[in-house]
Formats: C-alpha cells, structure tokens, sequence
C-alpha cells in the first residue's frame, strides 16, 4: 500500500500553491489584457475581485480537500455520497486535462524561446519578432516538439511525488521568480519614459472601463488563481490539520497579486519608454517585448532573463494540472510514475490539434475558431466559471457546515466573526457574481 503523499511544511504547500495560480494567467494574459482594457482602472478591480471573489474560493477549496483528506474526484463523493455534487471533481479533472492540452502548447514555445535566448538567437540587430514568431508557431515540427518537451519536464517532475517532485521543485522556482522579477523591474523602471508606462499601469482612469472591462477582470480572477477545476483541492488534501487555510490562501493571493504587480511594472515601463503599443494583444510577450530588448544595453541578457522566469512559472502551474489528473487515477496497486507518464501520454494525445492549430490545422475550425482558441473558450469561459459556481453552491449549501467551521477555523489565525463574513461569501455574492459574468459571457444577458 502506498503512503499518503503529504506536504513537509506550510510554506512548501504555500510555494507550490502560488507556483500552480502563477503562470500564463499572471505573466502573459494579465499584462495584455491590463493593456487591452483600461490600464490601471483594469489592475484596481482585478485586485478587488481578486479579494473578494477570488479569494473566497480558494478558501472553498482548500476546506474541500482537507476536510475530506483526498484528491478531487473522491473527495466530493467522500463528502456527500448521494445527488450529482460528487461529479464535481470530475468536472475538475476533465478542465484541467483540456487546460493542460492547449496551456502545454504556449509553454512549448516559451521553453522553445528561453533555449534560443541563450546564444542570443532572439535579439538581433534587424530582426523581425513577428515573423519570427510566426516561424515558430507556423512550423509544426517545433511546435510539437516543444509541446511533447514541455511535457515530459512536468512527467519527471509529477513522477516524483510532492515532496521529491512538485515541493522542491517550487521552492526553488518560486523564490527565483521573484528574484528575477524585481531585477526586471528595476532595470525597466530606469529608462527614460517609463514613468509614462508606470501612470498607465498604476494610475486608474475609469472612463476608460465598460461592461466587458469589468468583466474580462473577474475572469482573469479565476485564471489566475487557478481556481475552478478543484486543483486546489488535491492539494489542500495533502496538507495538515495545524494550518490556518485562509492564512495560506491569504498568502497565494497576495503572491499572485505581486507577480501581476510585477509584470506589469517590467512590462509597461518598457513598452512606452521604446515608443511601443501596450495594446498590442498576446503578442506583447512574444513580439513587442524582444523588440524593447534589442534597443537597450545588455538586453539579450535581460530577455532570456524574462523569457526563463516565464518558463519558471508556466512550469510550476502546469504541474498541478497534471497532479490532479494523475492524482484522480492513482490508488494502492498503480505506481505513481506509471500513471503520470500515461496522463502525459494522453495529455500530448489530446493536445496536438491545439498544437497544430497555427499551422497544419490553421483552417480547421470549430464554431469559428482554431482548435487552441475553441479549447480555450470552453475551459476559461465555461469549466472556470462554472467550476467556481459549484464549488461556491457546494460548500454554502451542501457540504456538513460543522465540518466547514472546523477546518476555517483550525490554526487559530481567525476568529467565528471572520468565518461568518466569509460564509456568507462564499453562499451569496460569489455564486450570484458568477452567474452573472457567465451569462454576460455567453451572451445571455
């Protein structure tokens, strides 16, 4: 019989929980959205949902996979055997096999771009980053060559378990992001300019924000605290009864907070000190960026800096997407090694018409949309919100409210006040916010 995995402390469950929020959400979707809608106005109300919705979910989740001391699928059967709760982590599993299938494809060519920044392959006098980009995500041998590497780094890493795997990996990872972080943004906070890009970022214009601002900022909520698909909740069932759950999810919060502080602080500064556009999209990353780079000293230096700490934390999140999925097939008589190279297996399976979707299969489409922009639509737009809005209904409704209380409270960091205020949190405004940015989404209202 194998030994329960278990986290060997709170700050290796902390590090590991904000390595599997930060990633794609806070490094490359949240600078070009914050560009795209509204500047500072954007990052203010991302912060307050960020807090006030987001939050109370994190917390749901890790009450879940504590209180019931398992990973996603068994724990809400565990918890309530009966009605169609207990399908709700198989809701989980299922968004974050599709979220990795496609999430994968755009860590290949970040893995691709930090090995070519090495030589210096990327910044070059006269180069053009757009067709660069192109080149790499236009030819369907490297995309799929970085998608199956990608992979096979999250295989060995999940293979390991938590505490020899996904524990140590990020406690090396998380600290280094950081570190790295805070070079960028001092070396781009001194050209000159980049105060125009530090107002645009920090200084809130609400004339700016319509409906659809405001609610493409409670959706970068949820993907970036990777909440939705119960990730949180297999790794909360790996964490012992002494700590304080909204502590730590107090404490992923803020990181991911910083993290998005951070890039918007090495992003914008750069983008309007080299006369850039910050609006420019998802190729802000990938095209204008290295572009900034080319023109200032050292900058190959920098960029592989960047490009390699967005590597960091695109790896760190993707391993909890596979840690559920081989989490959720593991039992007594299946190795842990073997189940995580098959998820992997399947994971690459399922992902290369994502993979292909800028080149072979350019001109397959679903409902109007490539393979890689249809999956992302179906995970971000409805798994993420809709795994949200049942764990919200499940722990305010269904779950036993003793149990609730019992693990809100265990590590006497907050009081019965606190946990009431954040009950009817998690019971009223977070489900009522999310049907209405799920309608709104689709369309509906």
């Amino acid at each position: 019989m194998q030994k329960k995995q278990q986290w060997t402390s709170r700050l290796g469950f902390i590090l590991s929980s904000a390595g599997a929020a930060i990633g794609l959400g806070a490094i490359w979707k949240f600078p070009y959205m914050t560009g795209t809608n509204g500047g500072g106005a954007f990052f203010l109300l991302f912060i307050a949902f960020t807090i006030i919705i987001g939050l109370p979910i994190l917390i749901a989740e890790f009450i879940i996979g504590r209180g019931a001391g398992t990973e996603a699928v068994r724990a809400y059967k565990k918890l309530l055997p009966n009605g169609i709760s207990k399908y709700i982590g198989h809701w989980g599993v299922v968004g974050a096999f599709l979220l990795m299938s496609f999430y994968c494809v755009v860590g290949g060519w970040v893995l691709i771009y930090s090995i070519l920044s090495i030589p210096g392959l990327i910044v070059q006098e006269g180069a053009n980053y757009n067709e660069l980009f192109s080149q790499i995500t236009g030819t369907p041998w490297i995309t799929l060559l970085g998608f199956a590497l990608f992979l096979l780094i999250n295989m060995i890493v999940v293979s390991f378990g938590i505490q020899d795997g996904i524990e140590k990996a990020s406690k090396i990872l998380m600290p280094l992001l950081f570190i790295f972080f805070i070079i960028l943004v001092i070396r781009a906070v001194t050209f000159e300019g980049a105060i125009e890009g530090i107002r645009f970022f920090l200084e809130p214009d609400f004339s700016k924000l319509n409906q659809e601002n405001i609610l493409y900022a409670l959706g970068q909520s949820f993907f970036s605290l990777a909440v939705g698909i119960s990730v949180m909740v297999t790794y909360s069932s790996y964490l012992g009864k002494d700590v304080s759950l909204p502590v730590s999810a107090g404490s992923v919060s803020i990181m991911n907070i910083l993290v998005s502080l951070f890039a918007g602080l090495a992003i914008f500064p750069v983008v309007f000190a080299f006369g850039l556009e910050p609006a420019e999209g998802p190729g802000l990353l990938f095209i204008v960026l290295p572009e900034a780079f080319s023109s200032m000293p050292f900058g190959e230096l920098f960029l592989s800096l960047f490009l390699w700490l967005f590597a960091f934390a695109v790896f760190t999140s993707s391993f909890s997407m596979l840690e559920i999925i081989t989490a959720a097939f593991m039992n007594k008589n299946r190795s842990r090694r073997k189940v995580a190279s098959i998820s992997t297996l399947l994971v690459f399976i399922a992902g290369i018409p994502a993979a292909l979707s800028s080149n072979v299969l350019s001109d397959f489409t679903i409902f109007g949309l490539t393979v890689f922009d249809a999956t992302d639509f179906l995970v971000s737009n409805i798994m993420l919100p809709g795994g949200c809005l049942f764990i919200a209904l499940f722990v305010g409704f269904k779950m036993d409210r003793t149990l609730v209380q019992k693990e809100f409270l265990a590590g006497g960091q907050f009081g019965i006040n606190t946990y009431h205020v954040w009950y009817q949190l998690i019971r009223w405004l977070v489900p009522i916010t999310i049907i209405i940015v799920f309608l709104t989404t689709l369309g509906i209202i």
